[in-house]
């Protein structure tokens, strides 16, 4: 974000991360929290937090001098901001949304549960422009914060790679007679190993030959396949891993990442621009990224590995409309999720705003 804000819209100044001791303290009230009650403490968003960024902005603030805010992800540091810079709050879901959803906000205290909706009431009206990367955000907004819909845009994200194949490498890609499904993912259970691993049985099942390549972590025990191939960890940031990283999905033929929870999934993007289509849930966020029978396809929450299986299976059947999906798929990439495009739009919604106000 910063690189295509720098790129697009003028010099970056950046004014964190900050450290600070309530963090620390709200961790250890978290810990605690969970080993005496089972319930968890969400030490991001606290009032006592809120504070401590509103003055260290505060100071911050004045010792430069910024057009606007920018401010990704960061609900708790601009809920007490008290400043005459205009803000723009960037986000890939309301707290509401969030609660009850992802794991972690599944099992909060109730006063977590209270901080976290004040906070991000105070963000959204403390912002002058609120950026999402899909529409899903959007009601919950309107709805639930009561956010004016005409300071609410619609942005998508790009990927998390320096670099992508050229469309002609894309383009040139050769089908091998085996099935290669690539599962990426730090967490297994949320992002939906199991039904990715029941999926691979499935199409066995179906004499499709198949391999599932695990990359980011390591299946539990008893998810053990002679055709499953583990990647435990790539660091982007090393050459070596990088390249694997690259070449894995170039020689794969679907992204299966059955999510059972995911706000927006910058994987989808990365996917799209090796010209990679995406097998995922209809669930969040995800609608906004994988466009259906453009850079992929979507199943209900319920469906499992027979579905997945067999809407795989009949894509990789017809070798002409698999080619056609990864042209469609790279398309996705070069014409709407990528940081050139997200930066080009924020500088209309950056200049509008600067305008507005006479910065």
């Amino acid at each position: 974000m910063a690189k295509a804000l720098e790129e697009h819209c003028g010099e970056v100044v950046m004014l964190g991360p900050v450290k600070s001791h309530f963090a620390i303290i709200g961790k250890i009230l978290n810990r605690t929290s969970r080993v005496l009650i089972g319930r968890s403490v969400d030490y991001h968003h606290s009032m006592m937090l809120a504070r401590r960024y509103a003055q260290h902005f505060s100071h911050q603030l004045r010792q430069k001098s910024c057009d606007i805010i920018f401010a990704p992800a960061a609900s708790t540091e601009i809920a007490l901001l008290d400043t005459a810079i205009p803000i723009v709050y960037a986000s890939d879901a309301t707290f509401r949304l969030l609660t009850d959803y992802y794991p972690f906000y599944q099992k909060l205290i109730s006063r977590s549960v209270r901080s976290g909706n004040i906070i991000e009431q105070l963000a959204l009206r403390n912002a002058s422009a609120v950026i999402y990367p899909t529409a899903w955000p959007v009601q919950s907004a309107v709805r639930d914060y009561g956010v004016d819909k005409s300071h609410v845009h619609v942005v998508p994200y790009g990927p998390n790679i320096e670099s992508v194949p050229s469309i002609e490498v894309v383009k040139s890609k050769q089908f091998a007679e085996h099935c290669r499904l690539l599962f990426v993912a730090v967490e297994w259970g949320r992002k939906g190993g199991d039904i990715a691993f029941e999926t691979l049985l499935e199409l066995e099942k179906l004499g499709v030959n198949s391999e599932l390549v695990v990359v980011g972590c390591v299946p539990p025990r008893q998810f053990r396949h002679p055709r499953l191939h583990v990647v435990p960890f790539l660091n982007k940031n090393l050459d070596r891993d990088r390249q694997v990283f690259h070449e894995i999905l170039l020689t794969s033929d679907f992204l299966l990442l059955p999510t059972r929870a995911e706000a927006y999934g910058i994987v989808f993007c990365e996917a799209s621009a090796f010209g990679l289509p995406s097998i995922s849930t209809d669930t969040g966020g995800v609608s906004g990224v994988v466009t259906e029978g453009k850079n992929g396809y979507l199943l209900p929450p319920e469906a499992r590995g027979v579905e997945y299986a067999g809407l795989i299976a009949s894509l990789f059947a017809d070798k002409k409309k698999l080619s056609s999906l990864v042209t469609s798929s790279r398309a996705m990439y070069d014409t709407r999720l990528n940081w050139d495009v997200w930066g080009r739009q924020m500088y209309k919604i950056l200049a509008r705003l600067a305008t507005r106000t006479g910065t």
